[in-house]
């Protein structure tokens, strides 16, 4: 890893987020960057990788307190000295992770059902384009509208 220290501007740009974003982390306790002499905050890689944990985290529709709480899991050391969570805090980050799953299921199967409504919507639309267009080239409406019956009786014929 880099032991390069960035700017709030320059990390912010990095992650694709504002200035304000990174200092409104900080502000509840997620990041704590190291500061210059004169007291600007550095971020350093270890800073952008949590900071791009939250903003995935984030993404995914976690709150702020969710992951404020997660991050803060208490930690137990290995016998190799590593850190690692608490089989409790674990529990704890399946069941968020859980819930977020169900509500992203359950948003996918909305988005499934919109998606499913506008293609009727889109299907109708075309066949009333194709008939002004029809009639604007001077076919006559009583055949148009006979063919326009018979592919609608067509359609749902399929379903």
């Amino acid at each position: 890893m880099s032991s390069e220290l960035l700017t709030v501007r320059d990390a912010a740009e990095r992650l694709g987020v504002t200035p304000r974003t990174l200092k409104y982390y900080e502000e509840r306790g997620l990041v704590t960057p190291n500061r210059s002499e004169g007291r600007y905050r550095l971020y350093d890689e270890n800073d952008l990788e949590r900071f791009g944990r939250i903003l995935r985290l984030r993404s995914l529709g976690f709150s702020l307190h969710g992951i404020v709480e997660m991050l803060k899991r208490p930690l137990e050391k290995t016998e190799a000295g590593q850190n690692r969570y608490s089989p409790d805090s674990l529990a704890d980050i399946r069941q968020g992770l859980q819930q977020q799953l169900d509500a992203i299921d359950t948003r996918i199967e909305s988005v499934r059902r919109e998606l499913k409504e506008a293609q009727a919507v889109r299907a109708e639309l075309r066949l009333d384009l194709d008939y002004v267009e029809a009639r604007l080239a001077g076919q006559p409406a009583d055949a148009l509208l006979e063919q326009r019956s018979n592919a609608s009786a067509k359609a749902r014929g399929k379903k």
